[in-house]
C-alpha cells in the first residue's frame, strides 16, 4: 500500500452543466487537496478522500462566479467545502477502477461511483519523488443536493441544466 497526496498545483476539478438548453458552461475548482491509499496488488482495500474549496469556483465570469457562490447554489459561507470519501475499490480494467464514495456538496451527501481511468505508472519527477495521475469523471443531478435555483425560460425549458458532469484530473504525490 502506498500513500500518495493530491498534488494542488497540479490537479483540478472541473464540471459541466447545461446553460439555457443550447450550451454547455464549463467551470472549475482550483484548489482540490487529498489522500489516495493505493494498493496495486489488491484494489479493493484502496482508499480516497479529497476535499475542493468551492470558493475557488472560477467559470471565466466574475458575476456568474459570485452568483454560484451564493446562497442560490454553493452557498460557500454555509458550506464552503466539497468532500468526497470512497467505501468501495473495485478494478475495472488493468488502469481503470470504480470508486464508489459519499460525495457531500450544500450540506447533503449522496453516494455516486467515480470512473477513474488512465491511472500511470509511478513516474519520477526531477526533485526524487515519486509521482502518478488519472482522472476520475461521475454525473450528478445537482438537485440531489439541495441546488435548485433556476429560471423558466420564455422558450421553454431551464436556464440551468439537472445534470452536471464532474471531472477530476489529479496528480498524486508518493508519501514517504
Amino acid at each position: 500500500m502506498s500513500t500518495y497526496q493530491i498534488d494542488p498545483a497540479h490537479t483540478s476539478a472541473q464540471f459541466k452543466v447545461r446553460h439555457m438548453m443550447i450550451a454547455n458552461v464549463k467551470g472549475e475548482f482550483d484548489k482540490v487537496s487529498g489522500t489516495v491509499n493505493f494498493d496495486p496488488a489488491n484494489p479493493s482495500a484502496s482508499t480516497v478522500e479529497a476535499t475542493v474549496d468551492v470558493a475557488s469556483i472560477s467559470t471565466r465570469d466574475e458575476q456568474r462566479d459570485a452568483h454560484l457562490k451564493s446562497a442560490d447554489f454553493f452557498d460557500v459561507e454555509k458550506f464552503p467545502a466539497i468532500a468526497f470519501k470512497s467505501k468501495k475499490v473495485t478494478a475495472s480494467g488493468s488502469d481503470s477502477f470504480t470508486v464508489v464514495g459519499d460525495l457531500t456538496i450544500h450540506g447533503v451527501t449522496k453516494e455516486v461511483d467515480l470512473k477513474v481511468e488512465e491511472l500511470t505508472e509511478e513516474a519520477k519527477d526531477p526533485w526524487g519523488n515519486l509521482r502518478r495521475g488519472a482522472e476520475a469523471k461521475t454525473r450528478i443531478n445537482r438537485k440531489d443536493f439541495g441546488m435548485t435555483f433556476n429560471m423558466a425560460l420564455d422558450t421553454g425549458g431551464f436556464m440551468v441544466g439537472d445534470e452536471v458532469d464532474l471531472t477530476i484530473d489529479a496528480e498524486l504525490v508518493r508519501q514517504a
